[in-house]
């Protein structure tokens, strides 16, 4: 009899079971909004006063009433100077207001003329060169948010466009969950570090670098225990001390079948896995379980294994412990612009570059040790088990945009 492959469990099936393992951390803390970037937000922020505020001129020009220049040539006289910040007073009938950008429309005036369709002419007049609308060119109080609405929903991660929002409203202070206590380390005898002789047989251990930016932009703290030797007592002794204290323990290395792979088990001695081998190349060998308190994710030692296991499966994970609501990554209907007539039994994650003509091409060595691939691409193919592709197919294709916080 043939030998028969064990069946690997799909991609989908092990995120979900991952993600409905996951529970987000209960305990918050209130920041300064200046100091929160990166945080997610623990409680909706509500607006409290509308924005703006009041009608501003959303351009440096002339605040009129509409009807005084509904001829395209009228000539009026400039009665006020209404700088930013200032208030000015009511506008007569037959006059013009000289205003900049951000300064109240005072009362009476309904428009404003940008100053290029305009001329100051001596004796204190202003030549106005076209007829507008009444409404032009004014931003009306509570026209992007209204007091009362809800601006940012809780499980939104704070970024520059969503701290500037907050600020806008005059919130000086957020309420956010604490930061995800995460463990590292990385098994190989093999390892060395930047800076430190090659040895023969050695290579340097870029997963170190990769994976703790990785974890840094998802707003984790980390506690890095460095490289572990290839031997069970100090896998399961690491294992031990990392899950003291810590929300999760990820590892890089060591999670294949050979006599030299500790991590499951070590694990299965000191915790439990509840997932191992996933249908998803590269990346095959990825474990999921738990020690002591600690959530357990076991990735690949090869670097591109490695970055794309993080992307597919940790990072959203994370966001889940984070208190994200869960969200699919979205894909892009594109164009190959090339053959890849041996698909895998296998969900392939294929790296792919944008081309002038709107098309992917595929970097000509997927292997799950080509760390330049990772940095040449722009995204990943998403192909399917057993799906060939050929040139002018269109394909699922993933942006790191969408899986990189």
């Amino acid at each position: 009899m043939g030998y028969t492959p064990k069946p690997l469990m799909p991609v989908r099936e092990a995120l979900e079971r991952m993600l409905g393992a996951a529970r987000p951390l209960g305990d918050t803390e209130t920041l300064a909004t200046l100091e929160a970037n990166g945080r997610v937000l623990a409680r909706p922020v509500v607006s409290h006063l509308d924005v703006p505020p009041a009608d501003n001129t959303q351009m440096d020009g002339y605040a009129v009433r509409a009807a005084d220049c509904a001829s395209g040539a009228a000539v009026l006289e400039v009665s006020q100077r209404i700088p930013a910040g200032a208030v000015g007073v009511p506008l007569a009938a037959g006059t013009a207001a000289r205003i900049f950008t951000g300064a109240l429309i005072p009362e009476g005036a309904d428009a404003v003329v940008m100053q290029e369709q305009c001329e100051a002419i001596e004796g204190g007049q202003v030549a106005v060169r076209h007829a507008p609308r009444s409404g032009d060119w004014i931003r009306r109080r509570g026209e992007d948010i209204q007091a009362g609405a809800e601006i940012l929903a809780a499980g939104t991660r704070l970024r520059s466009p969503e701290l500037g929002l907050a600020a806008s409203v005059g919130l000086a202070e957020v309420t956010v969950y604490r930061r995800l206590r995460v463990a590292v380390f990385f098994t190989g005898d093999e390892l060395a570090m930047p800076g430190e002789p090659l040895k023969p047989g050695a290579i340097y251990n870029s997963n170190r670098f990769t994976l703790r930016a990785l974890l840094e932009n998802l707003g984790c703290e980390i506690t890095d225990y460095g490289i572990v030797p290839d031997s069970l007592d100090a896998t399961r002794a690491t294992l031990c001390t990392a899950a003291q204290g810590h929300d999760l323990i990820i590892t890089s290395g060591g999670v294949s079948v050979g006599e030299e792979d500790h991590i499951k088990p070590a694990v299965e001695a000191e915790g439990r896995l509840d997932l191992w081998q996933i249908a998803v190349k590269p990346g095959k060998p990825l474990a999921f379980g738990a020690v002591g308190s600690a959530f357990f994710l076991g990735l690949p030692g090869n670097p591109v294994s490695s970055f794309i296991t993080f992307l597919l499966f940790v990072r959203p994970f994370i966001e889940r412990l984070q208190g994200m609501p869960q969200r699919a990554p979205r894909g892009y209907a594109m164009r190959a612009d090339f053959d890849w007539p041996k698909p895998d039994r296998r969900n392939e994650f294929l790296r792919a570059r944008i081309n002038d003509g709107g098309g992917l091409d595929l970097f000509p060595n997927q292997g799950s040790g080509v760390l330049t691939s990772t940095v040449w691409a722009d995204g990943l193919i998403d192909n399917p088990p057993g799906q060939a592709i050929a040139r002018g197919d269109m394909v699922r294709f993933l942006p790191f945009s969408e899986l990189m916080a």
